[in-house]
Order: C-alpha cells, then structure tokens, then sequence
C-alpha cells in the first residue's frame, strides 16, 4: 500500500465503519463486529505509514483547492504520526472496552454510541494528517460536533448541561480565537502550510507576536488551558468509554497534538523566547491550580478530569519552552498520557459497572475484589506521577531536562511540586483499595464483565512496555526538533 493511498484510507475506514454500525443497528453481535473490523483495519493502515516517516518521508495528498494558493491536504510528519499511532491502536482497545461497558451496564442507544465514536476517530486521524492549518481547523471543528452527541448521551438535564458547556466553550474559543489566529497567520505569512523551523520568523514580532499566540493557545480550547477548562469536568456526565475517548483517544489528545504543531511548525523552536515568556506561567498556574482541585474531589471521575487539565498543560509547557529536549518530552507525554489515563477511566468505569461506586471515599477494600482493576490503576498512576517503571517517567524526564537545557527554574519547581499533589490525589486511592478493609456489611462482587477487563490490562501492560521499549515514539519524537 502506498503512503498516499494509506493517507486517504486512515479517515476513510472508520467514516464507513459509522456508516456499517448504522446499518447493524438491528444486529448487536454483526454491529460490534464491525467496530472491531474497522478498527484492526486501522491500525494496520497507520502501521504502513511507520516505515516511510520513519526514513524522513513527508508524503503529501492535495485533496482540492479552496482558494488560490490555499488546499486542502494531508501530509503525515512525525507528530502526526505519533498521534495517529496512539489514536488508531487505542480505539481498538476502547472498542472491546466499549462492548463490555455499553452490554454491562444496559446502556440505551448504543448504535449512535458506536457510530460516533467511529466518526470521532475519523476526524482525529483527519487531525493527525492535517498538511495545513485550514485542513487542521476544519477536522477540529468536526471533531466536536460528532463528540456532542456522546457527551449528552444519556439524555438527562445533567447531560444537556454538560454538553451546553462542552459546545460553548470549545466553539466560542475555536471561532472567536483559533479561527482569527488562522486568518492572521495566513494574511502574515502568505501560507498556512506547516514547514520545520515555522513560517512567522520575522513576518510578527514583539506585542503582535505575543497576541497572535495568545489566540492560539486561548482558541485551542481542546488543550483545556485555564480558563478555557471547564468543557472537560462538564464532559463528565458522558458515560466512562466516552470519558476515556474525550481524555485519552481523541479530544484532548487533539488539543495538545495541535499546541505542539503550532509551537514547532508555524512559530519554530527558534521563535524569539521572549514571545513566549508568559505562557510557561499560565501553564504552571493551570497544572498546580488543577491539582489542588482533583486532590479534594472525592468524585472519582471528577478528580480524574482535574488530572487531565494538569497533564495536558505539562505538554503546554514543555512546549511553550522552545527547548528542542522539552520539546521532545511535550510530544512523548502526547503518548503518556493517551495510555495511563485511558487505563485509569477504563478502572472507574470497570468500578462503577461492578460495585455501583463512583466516589474515592467508598473505595475501601475495592482492590480485594478487584484485583486486576486496583493493580491496572495502580500503574497508570505510576506514569501520571512520573515513576519508574511506566512511560510516564520518561516524558517528564525529558520535561526536565529541556527545562535545564532552557535555565527555566519556574518549570521545574512546577513539574516536581505537581508530581507531589499527583502522588497526593493517586496513592491514597491504591492504599485504601488495598490495605483497609471493606464494609463486611457491603454486597460481594468481582470484577467488571471481561472485555473490560482485557482492555484494562492491556492498556496498563502498554503504559510499562513503553517505558522499556520507547525507541519508536522517541525516534519521532526526536525527529521533530531534527534529531
């Protein structure tokens, strides 16, 4: 298969998969079936791209022309194919998760629920190859308008709320911020293609600079930057296969994917440092502020969603360095992230479809019936607190290091105070789980239903494997900054 013909396929297979589900509504086992399909085929499409990139191929494909000079294409770099990489191998994983919590738990409507999922992963990958930032915009826009219909997939006032939450923000920040900031860059620059070293050297500097960026970042409002948060906890009322797309798979991952591609491709590491110099500041507000709030929330869904708007604006802040070391780190915890925090949402969910719990304060002994549960989050908290032996460490290592390399002593107060509150809002979950006993008085039960589980344990063994065996994410990683 060709890169070319691969390229037009990865958005393809799951947009006719959604397309399959829809036609399977009446047959659950056949409805699934495709899912799986579509998403095995996924991963082996992506998988044919590894190679080409991986010798310094940048294939493109020119979709059409929307204006003079102005197309629509995808071309595969290596943080697009980091990203496609975690986004393709993750929806099968929460695919079989999916069946297992959507069966488990009597779930209505799960045709639209696999239907939209599968039209989410086919914007992300539409993200993931974007070969400019028209083409970038437009499948970022398209990916929240089909997550909609997850958020407020249950139906009630609840779901309505967090779902009104969830469009007005993300709209308000990409039409009246990321939008003007697209247009700008095109009036400034000539181009909206991304090009290594970026296309704004000495087309903007100083205030007008500065401004330009606040619109990306503030309008980028997937990367959850305060005050462009509250869309993310207001998700929560989605159901928990939902929770692990928007946090792990597709949403946030977007956010992120695109702060990094904006920082390396459209200012350049080598952008004027002092353009920069607020934005270390508010992403070390949002990740302490952030982990102050997850370490009172007892609802566990809700201390998980505070850790997300934390984690992300690590890879804020690693980029917003323009050091090539923390950069590396900004695009590795892309992939750090994607794998602890799925792991984590794919234990509550496992949780609550087992127990019925969904607070931290009810997790007493939760791990001597659910062992493989407890010990999957375990891990994942390992990597979102940054110990060996999870993938985690890794990106916070080169985190780190990048902000010595760039004498940003602020960074690294923020990384190792924020690795104490992550331990504080973590740990004691896993100790209570394990070491106090339950209520005697409390219904027995196991474990969730089996793929649920699978999925866990699978997600959990990536997020050690990874650690061990890092090379590839490191090599793209590396190749961004010309490494």
């Amino acid at each position: 298969m060709s890169p070319e013909l691969a390229m037009l396929l990865a958005p393809l297979i799951p947009a006719v998969a959604a397309v399959g589900v829809a036609a399977c509504h009446r047959a659950p086992n056949l409805r699934e079936a495709v899912t799986l399909t579509a998403s095995a085929l996924l991963i082996l499409c992506v998988m044919s791209l590894v190679g080409p990139v991986a010798a310094g191929a940048t294939p493109v494909v020119r979709l059409f022309e929307t204006l003079p000079g102005l197309s629509l294409e995808f071309r595969i770099e290596p943080l697009g194919m980091l990203f496609a990489l975690v986004a393709s191998c993750l929806w099968l994983v929460s695919s079989v998760y999916s069946i297992g919590y959507m069966r488990g738990n009597d779930e209505a409507h799960q045709t639209r629920f696999f239907v939209c999922f599968a039209l989410a992963i086919a914007a992300t990958m539409g993200i993931a190859l974007a070969g400019n930032l028209i083409t970038l915009f437009l499948y970022y826009e398209l990916l929240t308008l089909v997550t909609y219909p997850l958020v407020t997939h249950h139906g009630d006032d609840a779901a309505r709320r967090g779902g009104r939450v969830y469009l007005g923000v993300l709209l308000f920040s990409s039409i009246l911020l990321f939008l003007p900031a697209v247009i700008a860059t095109w009036a400034l620059a000539g181009t909206l293609e991304f090009v290594p070293g970026g296309i704004l050297a000495g087309k903007v500097s100083g205030t007008g600079a500065m401004v330009l960026l606040a619109l990306y970042m503030f309008g980028i409002g997937k990367a959850a930057l305060m005050p462009m948060h509250r869309w993310l906890p207001s998700a929560m009322v989605a159901p928990t296969p939902v929770s692990a797309l928007l946090h792990a798979v597709a949403v946030v991952k977007a956010g992120v994917f695109t702060v990094v591609k904006v920082v390396v491709y459209v200012f350049g590491i080598h952008f004027d440092a002092a353009v920069f110099a607020w934005l270390p500041w508010v992403a070390g507000f949002t990740i302490i502020a952030a982990s102050l709030v997850a370490l009172r929330a007892d609802n566990l869904k809700r201390r998980l969603a505070y850790s997300t708007v934390s984690q992300l604006s690590y890879i804020v802040l690693a980029a917003s360095l323009l050091a090539p070391l923390s950069v590396i780190g900004a695009a590795l915890h892309i992939v750090a992230h994607a794998v602890g925090k799925i792991t984590l949402f794919f234990a509550a969910g496992a949780i609550y479809t087992a127990a019925h719990k969904t607070d931290v304060s009810q997790l007493d002994g939760i791990g001597r019936r659910m062992p493989w549960t407890l010990a999957a989050f375990g891990i994942a908290s390992l990597s979102m607190i940054g110990l060996p032996p999870a993938v985690g460490f890794v990106s916070k290592w080169y985190m780190v290091a990048g902000a010595l390399q760039a004498h940003q002593w602020m960074a690294i107060a923020v990384i190792l105070v924020s690795t104490l509150l992550n331990a504080g809002y973590f740990l004691p979950i896993v100790y209570r789980g394990f070491f106090v006993r339950p209520d005697p008085n409390e219904a027995a039960h196991g474990e969730a239903p089996w793929p649920m589980v699978a999925a866990m344990v699978a997600t959990a063994a990536l997020t050690i494997g990874l650690f061990f065996y890092a090379d590839l994410p490191l090599r793209f990683a590396r190749m961004l900054v010309g490494g």
